[in-house]
């Protein structure tokens, strides 16, 4: 170490065909005359030169990675190194392809353990960042297995390296360096013996890759939420309602929010000119009105350059009542959502039902989930929209106490730690004295985040002020959680005993 004077990552030149030989061939005795011949290298550096990189120090080279790119849809899972490398003269490679195929990496002996391999695999993962491609692939070695090739399978053998009862240099640091294996590969290099001639299909998945957009449009990464926690009051009749609610719009986009979203039964107060009848009698007058400020929500969206979650209304559907809400996006498309469980409160002095539908919308900002309220204590279904790839959970809810309101707050947290998402949940605030069964309103309108180094420690991203109208923005960073699935200090989701259980939709 105290002779080392610098240590370089550069581009491979032809011109170093021979210090590169000379390399390889000290870097794999148990292969005689296994070295690359000037015309391959030289096909490589034509090809792809960017993929075609050696670490010297003190400008002698100690260290080579090699790479291809090439469509993988072309290539079976079983593939040999042959097949990948076009009969070893690289006519597989493709600019137009979508995954980074490591050819060969190795490190002078002299020079382990120095951590001079993980300086090349930063080095691929960085190039397959830049060049938008979906991962890096390669098969790795696993030169230890002729030890045991005689008592157990490959299988076996893959197995408890992973689990430190055997050490393979090889795997163990290319696991090491976040490469997950994914298959084993029969027959995969001729002449490997100390392998057996298997090798293991690693992966790097990249966390940053965008698929090729056909048509113009852009998908947010940073992402703006409003949250309205609004003021349950008098309202003389529907218009003076939904002037309420433009206000709100207004200013949660001129904030340039992405999503505003509002609570549960918002639009509770306009049941005081029903008070005189049965609740059930009045919260069905009620839903009435959902029809009109669902269309008066899709302008808003649109004027307002905003996706609107609506929060909660009640609907008559076949003469049964439920609890739902709409997705008004800025595009001027709306869709749907359901309340799934109903409160026993809710079933006993209303007559509310539980919906069936539950899924993800693709919004411009990705996939969203929302639950309304008493849902999102379910953990099963955010953990399925999880599973379909949500990236925020937002939960209009309605609590008239504080204890109501903790049970929500708890299980929302609880949510985004488990399903490692943002989670947003708005809340109403104040007294109706003239609506029956909705006389107080406790709220604290917050947004969540998981628990690691990228987010606050007590995955609290921001909250409003409990019980007083106002407005929450919040920026939430969508790549944040990519990171956290790949390199996270647990990984909730990717943790999961799979082999012991399983959660799907009916």
């Amino acid at each position: 170490m105290k002779e080392i004077e610098n240590i370089e990552l550069k581009y491979l030149s032809i011109d170093d065909y021979q210090e590169l030989k000379n390399a390889m061939i000290a870097s794999y005795t148990n292969f005689p005359n296994s070295y690359w011949r000037e015309h391959q290298i030289d096909t490589l550096i034509k090809k792809f030169p960017e993929g075609q990189v050696v670490l010297k120090i003190n400008n002698q080279i100690v260290g080579c990675a090699l790479s291809i790119i090439v469509d993988y849809d072309k290539f079976d899972d079983q593939h040999t190194y042959q097949e990948i490398t076009g009969d070893y003269m690289f006519s597989t490679h493709s600019p137009d392809g979508d995954v980074l195929y490591g050819i060969d990496v190795f490190i002078k002996p002299e020079f382990r353990g120095m951590r001079l391999g993980r300086r090349l695999y930063d080095y691929r993962k960085e190039l397959c960042e830049r060049l938008n491609l979906k991962g890096v692939a390669f098969g790795g070695r696993i030169p230890n297995y002729h030890k045991y090739a005689d008592k157990i399978t490959p299988k076996d053998y893959i197995a408890k390296v992973k689990r430190k009862e055997i050490n393979d240099p090889v795997l163990n640091f290319q696991m090491a360096n976040d490469f997950h294996p994914e298959k084993l590969l029969k027959g995969y290099q001729e002449g490997d013996e100390a392998s057996g001639e298997y090798a293991v299909l690693l992966k790097w998945d990249n966390i940053y890759y965008t698929k090729p957009q056909k048509k113009a449009e852009t998908t947010k990464t940073l992402i703006r939420l409003g949250l309205i926690q609004w003021q349950m009051r008098p309202y003389k009749n529907l218009e003076e309602l939904m002037q309420q609610v433009e206000y709100f719009v207004d200013a949660v986009s001129g904030y340039r929010s992405d999503f505003a979203l509002f609570p549960e039964f918002f639009n509770a107060p306009l049941m005081a000119e029903n008070n005189h009848l049965s609740e059930p009698a009045a919260i069905r007058e009620l839903a009435k009105h959902t029809e009109a400020i669902v269309e008066q929500f899709t302008k808003l969206s649109i004027s307002y350059n905003i996706n609107i979650i609506s929060g909660s209304m009640p609907e008559i559907i076949d003469g049964r009542l439920y609890n739902v809400g709409y997705l008004c996006k800025r595009d001027g498309t709306r869709e749907r959502y359901e309340k799934l469980h109903v409160t026993p409160d809710e079933a006993k002095v209303w007559g509310l039902q539980g919906g069936s539908q539950l899924k993800t919308f693709d919004t411009d900002c990705g996939k969203i989930g929302i639950l309304i309220c008493y849902d999102s204590e379910f953990p099963e279904l955010s953990r399925i929209l999880a599973d379909d790839g949500m990236d925020i959970l937002f939960v209009p809810y309605l609590t008239d106490t504080q204890n109501g309101f903790s049970r929500v707050r708890n299980c929302a947290q609880a949510r985004a730690i488990e399903n490692e998402c943002y989670v947003a949940i708005a809340g109403s605030v104040g007294n109706l004295p003239k609506v029956h069964n909705m006389d107080i309103q406790y709220a604290q309108s917050m947004v969540f985040t998981p628990c690691d180094f990228s987010f606050p420690a007590n995955g609290i991203k921001a909250e409003a002020t409990p019980n007083t109208e106002m407005i929450l923005i919040v920026d939430v960073d969508v790549e944040l959680l990519r990171e956290l699935n790949q390199f996270g200090a647990v990984k909730n989701l990717r943790d999961r005993r799979k082999d012991l259980f399983e959660l799907k939709k009916l």
